[in-house]
């Protein structure tokens, strides 16, 4: 079916709910303009939702998205619009078109979040949010705080047994089983995309085992071991026995800088495995820690000083080499060769767990999006001020942290009010 065009009133469009994507419709909504905020998972929050802590106050997730949660909540010129991508862009700065492609939730307003449907629902999916390392009911609130917060029924199960005994199983009249995708046609000025970013796929480095060797993970999902909400509750298990580690080592620029894979810098990686090694040294005192790295990377004043906190640390070994091989050893471990880019000598370290510190690709590497969009050769949108209209924020236009994804999507939200502002 397809809606109504939303009258032309000077709105903005703002694709992707990540850190970039709520920082820039929430700069634009609380200065007077319409935003319409599209996102294609059933919530808010993007990556910084999944992980365990995030820079620079190393604060978790709830501690930055909670208050934005509530400004959009109670900012009645920003529409949120999840699962729902957007198929079409035309036109002109000033004056687009818009089609909105918006998936069924099979869940509406009257959902009070209670779990009910969960609790009678039999059928476990995998956790994309946990990146398929627990399994989740197939109706499921993706995360404690998710907004909106309600519930999704995972269309796996629709046509079943288990999904009319969610029907059944709700006071609400909640569930609605019957809900079909729909387009949604919207007039806007302007478009942000802030489609962010996903973790390069670590099964494409054939020589790190990722994907053949167990008690090998990404530097992601290290983030959701770590997590008190994550498949372990916070304890930093090996997956293949949910053992404790003794040792872990982190194999910085997987798949970065590599002209076979990323060939770009990520640029936060190397922060990443350095914060994620004090999160292993809290849980295990006795751990000992090993990162091996081409050069550690930690720009600006408190991230060096954050580096040195971490260096001084007698048990976290930095290892100035790239990693060539990670193979399986005995009783589950992981032995990983590398050349001493000092010495120039081949060594070897066997661990009990090996983190991959993957780069960060843009998701429109791999789905082009729609409008008068030029790309790097990476995939990141180039942003073309003069011809204005269209612009990316955050992790679509360049490899970023949080804070400059912030201060990034702020400028973003200006041009998009300027577009406007020039018609």
């Amino acid at each position: 079916m397809t809606e109504n065009k939303a009258p032309a009133s000077g709105s903005i469009l703002v694709v992707g709910g990540g850190i970039s994507g709520l920082t820039t419709a929430l700069e634009a909504a609380e200065v007077g303009y319409e935003v319409f905020l599209v996102e294609k998972n059933p919530y808010l929050g993007g990556r910084v939702a999944q992980l365990n802590q995030y820079f620079p106050k190393l604060c978790p997730p709830t501690c930055g998205l909670e208050i934005n949660f509530r400004r959009i909540k109670d900012n009645p010129l920003i529409k949120v619009i999840t699962l729902a991508e957007v198929t079409k862009v035309t036109g002109a700065p000033g004056d687009y078109d818009v089609q909105i492609k918006i998936n069924p939730r099979y869940v509406n307003e009257n959902c009070t979040a209670c779990g009910e449907c969960a609790k009678v629902c039999q059928t476990e999916i995998d956790s994309a949010y946990d990146f398929g390392m627990k399994k989740t009911k197939g109706a499921f609130l993706p995360f404690e705080m998710a907004f909106p917060a309600r519930y999704v029924i995972a269309p796996e199960i629709i046509g079943t047994d288990d999904a009319a005994r969610c029907k059944e199983a709700c006071a609400y009249d909640a569930v609605d089983l019957d809900m079909q995708a729909k387009t949604l046609d919207l007039k806007v000025g302007a478009v942000v995309y802030a489609t962010g970013w996903q973790p390069y796929d670590a099964t494409k480095i054939d020589n790190l085992g990722f994907g053949q060797v167990p008690n090998i993970i990404t530097n992601m999902m290290m983030e959701r071991l770590a997590a008190p909400n994550g498949p372990t509750q916070g304890k930093i298990l090996r997956p293949a026995d949910q053992k404790a580690p003794e040792t872990v080592a982190f194999v910085q620029c997987a798949g970065s800088r590599d002209e076979n894979h990323l060939p770009y810098c990520s640029y936060i990686c190397c922060m990443a495995s350095l914060k994620q090694a004090l999160y292993v040294r809290e849980q295990y005192p006795e751990a000992t820690i090993y990162i091996f790295y081409i050069d550690i990377r930690s720009p600006g004043q408190r991230y060096e000083k954050f580096y040195q906190k971490v260096k001084d640390d007698e048990k976290i070994i930095f290892v100035k080499g790239k990693v060539a091989a990670v193979e399986a050893a005995a009783g589950g471990a992981v032995t990983l060769t590398a050349e001493n880019a000092v010495t120039g000598e081949k060594s070897s370290q066997t661990v009990d767990l090996a983190v991959l510190a993957t780069g960060m690709q843009p998701t429109a590497a791999e789905a082009k999006l729609p409008g008068d969009i030029t790309y790097t050769e990476d995939g990141f949108i180039l942003n073309d001020f003069r011809k204005g209209g269209i612009f990316a924020a955050g992790c679509a236009n360049k490899p970023a942290d949080v804070v400059s994804s912030n201060q990034n999507a702020t400028g973003m939200a200006l041009k998009a009010i300027q577009t406007l502002a020039a018609k």
